[in-house]
């Protein structure tokens, strides 16, 4: 299957799962499973070839005469991210089927969406063109937004879902714009061609730091990392694959996608180092203190994040080979905790380790599975997060970011045991925890990654291959590193220990540093900061609709042609040149309709009647249409005719349910001259604009060659224009062939409603006359 058919398999099949899941819920989410399987399989089978260097690739036409592809590409970056995204979307899914209740509507719901998420993260990490990567960009965006949000039921599942979609898609908006600018400055919108001959120049800085914005926004950098928590509202099987595998991964894999494209730019990898850094020690000290374990594991996902954000942004052979292995290691471990936080709350009935005790001992085999998952999260061996982390320390020389290092792993171990001991210890509680028993199926989902973790850490050749495939693509020492258990005592092993043990005195002092964490000022607040900026943007929305939105036709029309006048009428002011050989008329004929417009056009100004002014309209129509029949367009004459009348029908069956006359009020009468100021404006931009615009065409352009050429070979017309409306622009016709139907219904509505109200008036009459 080719690659663009693999993602329609998970959005076509995702189309026709509500009608399975409204039967049989637990058949949706196995059979929702199989698409990601098989892309997973797909992948892992054509894994050789890519370390080969032999990379498949696709374009899909998408509208060639402008340009626009979908092009994919499988290099070895998309394999480790389909590894998350198809390996850990098929055991989730799973998984979900043993977590949902059957007789819930959110389980009948959660098996399209999440499908169909995971569509769209196929198609981004395989996306090979700027404008690809945006398209499912977004519509992992919208999937996130309605998996987050639900049913809509809970006002805190709405408020976080509508959180996680302005933030995220403000972002991507940012990201657009960085992308249209790298595309049109470097002529190429093609990942790899970019890649492959990275531009240079002012216009690269900027957009580089554009699509950062909509990076950090994604993948929950500060100052935007309060969505990630607030969305652990969602349920945990969602939390897991979007909010640990894959949605907020997308982030940090754009920038190692655009890694070779920008790497050698200062303004792409120190705001990665800074705010990364600054992520990670805010989101692990965050992560110590929490209760909540899913909100302990978001924070601690947070720091994982400006993590791998400092990795992918370091732009150099050994720090993306240890980005790599953190971003498989992570996936791994993280799902894994988040799947065993699910099935704590089920069994115990709380995420909260104050009041967990004893499950370790009730539920040995779910401690054991987080056991690994932790060890791998902390980075003990052999493990494969210890694998990564250890690269980690030995990419970087300088001492900042390497003590930032240590301390955000430190944090990282301290909440790393704060979140396995808190969960499974027996502590000495009121009422001893309840446990029930756990499912097979939701166990070995859960199970799955952690092992893969170990069997990595210890099989680490083949994750060496497969990140030193992508890794390789950026500058490298003369002794590039690789993975390995065991490197001999070096500063990054001695590193490696002093963190682990940072972590455990943190955790010992936990209580001491909550008691202090609690007495510090707290000027800068994110949830806060942001609830303020959006309360203060519905208060700007109040006032400035209170101002426009003031239920006057005149103002909304005022305002649009203000806008007109202030956006195109000032550019074509400033650029305007008029032709040579402007001409006042070409016929005599033109003069007569003309002056009978413009009097028409002054007369409705005067009119007192209503139907009188409604009649001087039609006659500016109607000699509208006579140019057109001067000017040799007799369709658009008949056009025009034919609207005319029937506006003018249709005015007149309004008019008998108003006033005869206008009633004009002081109001009216004051704002009288800046209305006529506006239309007048307005009048003469659109004068100017038809004749600079008809001006410009020096050359009939290539469509218009084309039509000439085809009109009678193609459509049996000799009539190029009739062509062109029946035939190449069908659509068009038939949607003003719509329009006019509208209008024609609305007005046999009228007619029939006047009938219906004569009928009832009469029968009310002749009932009157009966009674007496």
């Amino acid at each position: 299957m080719s690659l663009l058919g693999f993602v329609l398999a998970h959005l076509v099949t995702a189309l026709f799962l509500p009608a399975i899941a409204r039967r049989d819920t637990r058949a949706a989410f196995l059979i929702a499973a199989l698409p990601p399987a098989a892309a997973g399989a797909w992948a892992l089978t054509r894994t050789p070839g890519v370390l080969a260097g032999r990379t498949p690739a696709e374009t899909v036409q998408w509208a060639p005469l402008i340009g626009l592809n979908l092009d994919f590409r499988l290099d070895a970056l998309a394999v480790l991210m389909i590894i998350l995204v198809s390996g850990l979307g098929a055991l989730i899914l799973i998984y979900a089927d043993a977590y949902f209740p059957r007789d819930r509507g959110d389980a009948r719901r959660s098996a399209p969406l999440l499908l169909g998420f995971a569509g769209a993260m196929l198609g981004l990490v395989l996306a090979d063109d700027l404008i690809t990567v945006y398209v499912f960009w977004e519509l992992t965006t919208i999937c996130s937004f309605l998996l987050v949000g639900q049913a809509g039921i809970s006002r805190e599942s709405r408020r976080s879902a509508l959180q996680a979609l302005m933030i995220t898609t403000l972002g991507g908006l940012v990201m657009l714009l960085g992308f249209v600018l790298l595309g049109e400055t470097a002529g190429t919108y093609r990942i790899s061609e970019l890649a492959a001959n990275p531009p240079t120049g002012p216009a690269i800085t900027v957009a580089a730091l554009l699509i950062l914005v909509g990076a950090f926004t994604k993948s929950a950098q500060l100052p935007f990392h309060n969505w990630l928590p607030a969305a652990m509202v969602a349920p945990t099987p969602i939390s897991a694959y979007l909010h640990a595998a894959s949605m907020v991964k997308a982030g940090v894999f754009l920038v190692a996608r655009l890694g070779p494209v920008f790497g050698a730019l200062p303004e792409w990898r120190w705001p990665t180092a800074v705010f990364g850094l600054a992520t990670m020690i805010f989101g692990g000290w965050r992560a110590l203190h929490e209760h909540d374990l899913k909100r302990l594991l978001a924070y601690g996902t947070v720091s994982q994040l400006g993590f791998l954000m400092v990795l992918f942004g370091a732009g150099s052979h050994d720090a993306e080979l240890a980005g790599a292995t953190m971003l498989l290691a992570h996936g791994l471990f993280k799902a894994t905790l988040f799947l065993v936080v699910g099935m704590v709350d089920h069994q115990a009935g709380t995420r909260d380790i104050r009041k967990l005790s004893g499950f370790g001992r009730a539920q040995p085999a779910l401690a054991i599975v987080a056991a690994l998952a932790a060890a791998s999260m902390a980075g003990l061996p052999p493990l494969l997060g210890f694998l990564g982390k250890e690269a980690a320390f030995s990419a970087f020389h300088d001492p900042v970011i390497l003590a930032g290092l240590v301390l955000g792993s430190m944090l990282t171990a301290g909440y790393t045991l704060r979140m396995w001991l808190g969960t499974f210890t027996t502590k000495a509680l009121p009422a001893p925890s309840t446990i029930k028993p756990g499912e097979l199926q939701a166990l070995i989902p859960a199970a799955l990654p952690a092992l893969a973790g170990l069997a990595l850490g210890i099989g680490y050749p083949l994750v060496d291959a497969l990140a030193g495939a992508f890794a390789k693509s950026f500058p490298s020492p003369a002794k590039p590193y690789h993975l390995a258990l065991w490197h001999g005592l070096n500063p990054p092993l001695v590193l490696s220990v002093i963190a682990l043990a940072g972590g455990v005195v943190l955790h010992v002092y936990r209580d001491p540093l909550t008691a202090l964490r609690a007495r510090w000022p707290k000027p800068l607040n994110a949830q806060r900061t942001y609830e303020r900026i959006t309360g203060l943007l519905e208060r700007v929305a109040v006032a400035v609709t209170a101002r426009t939105q003031v239920g006057s036709l005149p103002t909304y029309v005022g305002i649009i042609l203000l806008t007109v006048l202030a956006v195109p009428g000032t550019a074509l002011v400033l650029r305007t040149t008029v032709p040579d050989d402007l001409r006042g008329y070409d016929s005599l004929m033109q003069l007569p309709l003309a002056a009978g417009v413009v009097v028409g056009a002054l007369a409705v100004l005067r009119a007192q009647r209503r139907l009188t002014a409604v009649l001087l309209v039609g006659v500016v129509g109607y000699g509208i249409g006579g140019l057109f029949i001067v000017d040799g367009a007799p369709d658009l004459a008949l056009a025009q005719f034919l609207v005319e009348t029937l506006t003018i029908v249709a005015f007149v069956f309004v008019l008998r349910r108003l006033p005869e006359r206008f009633t004009e009020t002081d109001t009216a009468k004051l704002f009288g001259l800046p209305k006529a100021i506006i239309a007048t404006g307005a009048g003469v931009f659109v004068a100017l604009a038809a004749i600079v615009f008809s001006a410009a065409r020096r050359h009939p352009p290539e469509a218009s060659d084309y039509f000439i050429e085809h009109a009678e070979k193609g459509a049996g017309a000799t009539n190029v224009v009739n062509a062109i409306l029946v035939d190449f622009r069908a659509f068009d016709t038939v949607g003003e062939i719509a329009v006019l139907a509208v209008a024609a219904t609305g007005v046999a509505s009228l007619i029939l409603a006047s009938r219906h109200e004569r009928r009832r008036r009469s029968t009310r009459v002749a009932n009157q006359e009966a009674g007496e």
